[in-house]
């Protein structure tokens, strides 16, 4: 069976910080790190989305954690489709996110970012999360080759929003789509009675990677702010329906992420830790 890495999707939130989670003494930036990677061996990096990520904090991550653990990395906003501030690109750099030069520079800077990650064995997968309006066709069929030649040499791993991606009429289609260019599909939890719902599957379409994340069961999702998208705590029979499908999953690939993406307060680092415990039953979870 694979190694199943659970974890959250973030360290830095404000909320969690302020919170209880992290002792004292622990709060600084390197303090958090070093703290988080004794609690839980995988973290999804989300600042690399709204941000270009620099080498220099790359070299420090890899730096202030162990051997073995290791970061999903989100990929950045402009690389994705989604709209993409003209500040939240570099200095120099142009400021129309549109310019086909600009974009290229974008792809080679990210990769620079990332690059001591992936050289130091840290790169878990580069996140392409894509927005609600990219929806099948060959469009989405030709921005996805795109990616997959830029994207070579890492492992990728590649959340739909749109559901009509994983519907039944569907859903083979798009597997097979990303297993052609060796993609991990990224499973998610959800709600799961709104429109915008992502069916609850679990397809393989890599040999060396599966991706399930946790965004939480709140019903304001795509509605209401990005605290009550998030808030949410799971209970632990929420958590127990997942753990046959967990350790199915882990049966046919070579490693399993597992992260949490309510991150309100310390909801997802909690459910993170009882996830573990029920996988590998070193202690009782929490019951609710």
């Amino acid at each position: 069976m694979a190694e199943i890495l659970v974890g959250a999707c973030s360290w830095t939130d404000p909320v969690l910080v302020r919170g209880g989670w992290y002792p004292a003494g622990s709060r600084d930036a390197e303090g958090r790190l070093r703290y988080y990677a004794t609690r839980l061996p995988v973290v999804e990096v989300d600042a690399t989305y709204y941000a270009l990520p620099s080498e220099r904090n790359s070299r420090l991550w890899v730096e202030r954690t162990p051997d073995g653990f290791v970061f999903d990395v989100k990929a950045f906003s402009l690389l994705t489709g989604h709209p993409t501030r003209s500040g939240a690109l570099p200095q120099g750099l142009g400021r129309n996110p549109r310019d086909a030069g600009v974009l290229d520079e974008v792809w080679e800077r990210f990769a620079h970012g990332i690059e001591p990650l992936r050289r130091g064995g840290r790169l878990g997968s580069v996140l392409f999360q894509f927005p609600p309006w990219f929806r099948p066709g060959a469009r989405a069929e030709a921005f996805l080759d795109q990616c997959a030649e830029r994207t070579a040499k890492w492992p990728v791993a590649v959340e739909f929003r749109h559901p009509a991606w994983w519907r039944e009429e569907q859903g083979d289609a798009t597997a097979a789509l990303l297993r052609r260019h060796d993609f991990a599909a990224v499973a998610v939890d959800m709600a799961r009675t709104l429109p915008s719902s992502i069916p609850p599957v679990t397809p393989v379409t890599s040999a060396r990677l599966s991706v399930v994340r946790f965004h939480g069961r709140s019903t304001a999702w795509g509605t209401g702010s990005k605290e009550d998208r998030f808030r949410y705590d799971y209970a632990d029979a929420e958590l127990r329906e997942w753990v046959p499908r967990l350790r199915a999953l882990a049966g046919r690939v070579e490693q399993l992420h597992v992260l949490f993406n309510n991150c309100c307060g310390d909801a997802a680092v909690r459910a993170a830790e009882r996830m573990r415990a029920l996988l590998d039953g070193t202690r009782a979870p929490r019951d609710r």
